[in-house]
């Protein structure tokens, strides 16, 4: 009888594994991005380290491949890239959706939920409200956890802050600040981002707002901020990041960020503001909290509200950037700073060396290579034009250009493309102010992640080919040197 039971057992196990495994396999599905299992997904949120685990929460609708009453979803992995899902943490109730937000581990239990507590402060939005024409829509509200996420519970004098009138009035991001042992939040709020802070989570005092006057445009709602400090040797800056829902410079929506100096109560950005990403699909981008060793790691939605809702998959939908490590730099003149975006250490363990080439001519062409899950990286001395094709047995194909101090990317002839007339409507563009002198391209399935002179420059794009691309062309109108050039295949991450 025992026998009996562990073979049903291991005969159970097995149909799992294999279910599992097959709902991974649909056409556009990544195979090392985290997608949800089914249905709808959009903003990253609460990302946060706990005991050797990091917890994703996000946007979520359970019930359609579209967007709709938002929960939050959740998942757990102990590397950024393995990931398990979890049972949806946050539902709807009578005061609204539950929008964006943030999690916190309270370990002096400021807020009285118990000592290393995990404590939410998400948005609620109320479509009521909404739909009677008023503005004062969203407010916000703490939700808390005494078993790493498992279990959740609505603080009961919720919300802990309404808004005053304002239409857009979401997204807190809260952190704790040691320099005033207070939490300090940074909030969107239509075309600005206004700062509070509490020494208990419950009790919120305004204390600014931050809207640039350096080089600012007009990009309409602001959402998803994020506000932390980090190190250029002895120097101390605040960086902000900022996701706007449209006018993004190649269309629809993208993600900027400040670099400036913060007192605990009013950030001054001392410089203009520069994109996080040229792509089209890198969207509402926010860091881990309580990370160890203070690391600063950016997690971002890989689509574009232009056509999120549309894109062809059918069981799920959207999928969120590979976690990127961020650090600061000076400029040349060290006037300046400004940002780089590097995969994570962990990212080289679901990579394996193919081939390598120490030195090659363009043009280069390398046939019946699969190029759906792999990396493409070399060097070259300040390439000054240069065309990166990949291409299928059906024609179509990806073109990436670098010449006279831009890139551009063309995704005219990438694959299914009519299923918005926004998706390809036109060549995308990024200025750049250095040669590039180092190209890598990471390649899932049904997405592009660039990233030029070791993470400076960075380009997010979703591309639908019809068959898995198979040709690498690099070619230029000169002949070129490319170095350590080196093509991985990454392994599927079966959640």
């Amino acid at each position: 009888m025992y026998k009996l039971y562990i073979t049903l057992l291991y005969f159970v196990i097995c149909l799992n594994i294999q279910a599992q495994k097959d709902i991974y396999q649909e056409p556009f599905r990544p195979q090392f991005h985290f997608t949800p299992a089914e249905k709808w997904m959009n903003d990253p949120n609460g990302l946060v380290y706990l005991n050797g685990k990091y917890h994703l929460f996000y946007q979520y609708y359970p019930k359609d491949v579209v967007w709709g009453p938002m929960h939050w979803g959740h998942a757990v992995s102990t590397d950024l890239l393995n990931w398990k899902h979890k049972p949806v943490a946050l539902y709807p109730d009578s005061l609204g959706n539950i929008f964006s937000g943030s999690v916190v581990i309270d370990k002096n239990n400021t807020a009285g939920f118990g000592a290393n507590a995990m404590v939410a402060i998400f948005t609620y939005h109320n479509d009521a409200i909404w739909e009677a024409g008023q503005k004062n829509t969203e407010s916000q509200a703490l939700a808390y956890s005494a078993d790493e996420g498992k279990t959740w519970t609505k603080y009961a004098n919720n919300p802990v802050l309404n808004n005053s009138g304002e239409q857009d009035f979401r997204d807190p991001k809260v952190f704790w600040n040691e320099s005033k042992n207070k939490w300090d939040m940074v909030l969107a709020a239509g075309d600005r981002i206004k700062m509070f802070s509490s020494e208990n989570l419950k009790n919120w005092t305004f204390e600014s707002d931050f809207k640039p006057t350096i080089d600012d445009a007009d990009l309409g709602v602001w959402e998803c901020p994020d506000l932390f400090k980090m190190k250029v040797g002895k120097i101390e800056k605040w960086v902000m990041i900022v996701s706007h829902g449209d006018k993004a410079p190649n269309g629809g929506s993208g993600t900027r960020y400040f670099v400036g100096d913060y007192d605990g109560k009013t950030f001054k950005n001392t410089q203009k503001a520069f994109w996080l990403d040229y792509g089209t699909d890198a969207y509402a981008g926010v860091t881990f909290s309580n990370v160890p060793n203070n690391k600063k790691i950016l997690l971002a939605w890989m689509s574009n509200w232009k056509y999120a809702n549309k894109t062809p998959t059918e069981v799920w939908r959207c999928a969120m950037t590979l976690p990127r490590e961020l650090f600061l730099h000076p400029s040349e003149n060290k006037e300046s700073f400004f940002l780089t975006q590097n995969m994570i250490e962990q990212y080289s363990l679901i990579t394996q060396l193919d081939w390598s080439i120490e030195e090659t001519k363009t043009p280069f062409i390398k046939n019946d290579v699969d190029l759906s899950q792999a990396e493409i990286k070399f060097k070259i001395k300040e390439t000054e034009d240069l065309q990166i094709v990949l291409s299928n047995a059906l024609q179509e194909k990806l073109v990436i250009q670098i010449k006279n101090n831009q890139v551009t990317i063309n995704r005219g002839q990438s694959g299914k493309i009519d299923f918005s007339d926004q998706f390809a409507a036109k060549e995308q563009l990024m200025p750049i102010q250095d040669k590039i002198h180092t190209v890598q391209l990471i390649l899932d399935k049904s997405s592009v992640e660039i990233l030029l002179n070791n993470g400076k420059y960075s380009m997010t794009n979703l591309v639908f080919p019809t068959l898995n691309y198979s040709t690498l062309q690099i070619t230029s109108p000169k002949k070129q040197t490319l170095k350590e050039l080196t093509f991985q295949k990454i392994r599927s991450v079966w959640r």
